[in-house]
């Protein structure tokens, strides 16, 4: 079950983090196709949102053609984004799991840990001008 995490502190709409977090997990694998997604009230009920909110970011990813409005039934996937090198059993996964537990282990928080994770990406990533 999909379970949504809201920032209220981070500047991004709060549809955009559903729309996000929903993406992100069909890119991890976390949900598949024909997957249910959690109701618009649940969803309201869990994170203290709007349940119009979670229905504008569910008709975003139905434009993007990732799930399915189906009467009567709910919301479901009907197009992953998993690539084999990023799936649950990616070995790039497993590697990164372990540096995550090493870090933990050593006494990182999760907020040292995804500030080191943010800087090495732009790093890596970062396109020149």
């Amino acid at each position: 079950m999909m379970v949504f995490r809201i920032d209220r502190r981070c500047g991004i709409p709060t549809y955009l983090q559903i729309v996000r977090q929903v993406e992100q997990a069909l890119r991890m694998g976390v949900l598949t196709v024909d997957d249910r997604l959690p109701t618009a009230a649940q969803v309201a009920a869990d994170t203290k949102v709007n349940p119009n909110t979670t229905l504008k970011a569910y008709r975003e990813l139905e434009r993007a053609g990732l799930v399915e409005v189906r009467q009567g039934a709910g919301t479901f996937v009907t197009r992953s984004l998993a690539e084999p090198r990023t799936g649950p059993d990616s070995p790039l996964r497993a590697r990164l799991t372990d540096w995550m537990r090493e870090a933990r282990d050593e006494g990182m928080s999760g907020d040292d840990v995804g500030g080191l994770l943010s800087t090495v990406f732009e790093e890596t990533f970062a396109r020149p001008l």
